[in-house]
Formats: structure tokens, sequence, C-alpha cells
């Protein structure tokens, strides 16, 4: 299933692709009509769910005004204002951590576990929504392609062979950073935590519909010209891990997002450093789920 949040005269409604379609899920289904409300429903209403799609005709459903055209459609964020801050890793690509350690001219080691930082709620962005440039604030707008996983069933000291079961679906998410804050302040979460700095969607896929273990082609452009070109299979701590060592003594609870790193190819280590620009256009693309198109304003 391919689900997503959309914008209604009656506020954000939970909607899945049906063929070229958006179908409102709670007036087919029942039940909860947004993201964290359908997840908190759990495996049974979501396979329930998944089998009453695959008896859907799209036409009927326009006609009875429970679906809309995905073109017709104002995406909004999977889940708008998520109950918790977004969990994300750091140098959790080899070539990333590498690029890091060439161009700060150091002689380190890859992190022997992985590095957490969080991305509050307000840093939560649209897909194809403006992101704000403030001079004042920073000078160097970096971007950050990624793989966001959303978390479906919670738990505490998750195995990591059972990890993946705790997962609902994956999504697109790019790590917008002002690194001269995140030097600045000696650590990365103020540079990483400015509002809007967190672009996610525009579909969240369930993990049925993309291989095992996940390896997809990730991108990110700026004004079409691409910047990092990577797949996620090339993480140095894959998804299981992660989940079973956030889960260590700190709950995961549904609806969770984890952002999983970025490749290498920011802009920071570029040589020289290049940095987003009011007018550029940057594009996040995750093969099998999609893509964000984000402005810099």
């Amino acid at each position: 299933m391919r689900y997503l949040t959309y914008a209604t005269a009656d506020g954000p409604r939970l909607g899945a692709l049906h063929q070229s379609y958006i179908v409102d899920v709670a007036q087919v289904m029942g039940g909860p009509d947004t993201m964290q409300g359908f997840i908190e429903a759990g495996p049974d209403h979501w396979a329930e769910t998944a089998a009453r799609f695959k008896e859907l005709e799209a036409e009927k459903l326009v006609a009875q005004g429970s679906a809309v055209a995905y073109e017709e459609a104002i995406v909004l964020a999977p889940i708008p204002r998520p109950l918790k801050n977004v969990f994300c890793l750091g140098r959790n690509y080899y070539k990333h951590y590498l690029e890091g350690v060439i161009a700060r001219g150091e002689d380190d080691k890859p992190p022997a576990a992985p590095i957490y930082f969080t991305k509050p709620p307000t840093s939560i962005n649209t897909p194809y929504g403006d992101i704000v440039l403030d001079p004042a604030v920073t000078e160097k707008l970096d971007w950050e392609a990624e793989l966001g996983l959303i978390i479906g069933v919670g738990g505490r000291k998750i195995a990591k062979e059972a990890a993946t079961s705790h997962i609902f679906g994956y999504t697109v998410i790019n790590d917008v950073t002002a690194r001269d804050l995140q030097n600045r302040h000696g650590q990365w979460f103020k540079g990483k935590s400015l509002d809007g700095s967190c672009p996610i969607g525009p579909i969240v896929v369930t993990p049925d519909e993309l291989p095992d273990p996940v390896h997809l082609p990730i991108r990110c452009l700026v004004n079409g010209v691409v910047k990092q070109d990577a797949n996620t299979g090339q993480m140095m701590f894959d998804i299981p891990t992660q989940i079973a060592d956030l889960s260590l003594s700190l709950t995961l609870e549904p609806g969770d997002i984890i952002s999983t790193g970025t490749p290498d190819g920011v802009g920071v280590f570029s040589q020289p450093p290049e940095f987003l620009k009011i007018g550029d256009i940057m594009v996040t693309e995750i093969e099998g789920i999609g893509s964000l198109r984000n402005r810099i304003i």
C-alpha cells in the first residue's frame, strides 16, 4: 500500500494511492482519518484495508466523492505534526564519513556505533513546501537526502531479527542543515532544527512493496544537477541495527520517524564547498517511493 496525507476543506486526511487517485481511507474503511491514528490502529486494521483496496473501483469512488485525482490534491507531510522529534542518524554511509574526514583533514576511524541526533516537530515541511533561507540566521544551508521509516508497532529492546516487523512504511526525507550553526554550537541539534528544515513524503510505502533488505537508489539534485547519487544499501548500520539499537531502553512508539542517514555528496564537503541559495530548487528522490521538490525562498 501507498499512503499519504492530503489537504481537504475539513483539514488533513489520510489517503491511499489507488491507480492515479487518492482514496479517502476513512470513508472506505471507517476508523481513523489521520496517518497517526491509522498507524496506531495496528496491523490487523492495515491488513483489512489492504484487502479491501484490492476490490475497489476508482471511478466509482470518484463519483461517490471518496477519491480525487492525485494531481488535483495538495499533498502534505505524512504526519504533519509528529508526536515526538524525528530520530536521525549521522555519518551512516562510509563515503559520507570519508568525505568529512578528508575535508576536515582528520585521521579518524568510522563510528563504532550509530550516531544519533533529532529534529523537532516544528522542522517538518511538506514534500513540495518552500524552505526559508534567512541570511541573518545561516549562510551555509546544505542538503542531505535520506531514507525515512515510520514505526508501526512500538517496542523496547526489539531484537534485530524482528526489527523490520515493527516498520509501518518508508518515505523520503531531506535533513536540511545549517552548517554554520552546526559548527558554532558544537553539536548538531540547532543547525538541523530550523523551522521547515525536514521536508518529508510524499508517500509512505509499506514494506511489502519494497525489496527486503531495502536497497534503493537515492539522489539529490539542485537546479537539475545531481549532487548525491547512492543506494540505501550502502549504510554502515542497517535498518534492523538502527531499530534494535535505538529501542535498547528507549521505547519506540507507533508514528515515530527515523531518518537513516545521508550518503556522500553534501555541499559542505564539496571542493569548493557549495550551499543552497534563494531561488534554488532541491529535488530528493528514492526509487520506488517518490520525490520531494522544495524551493529555497
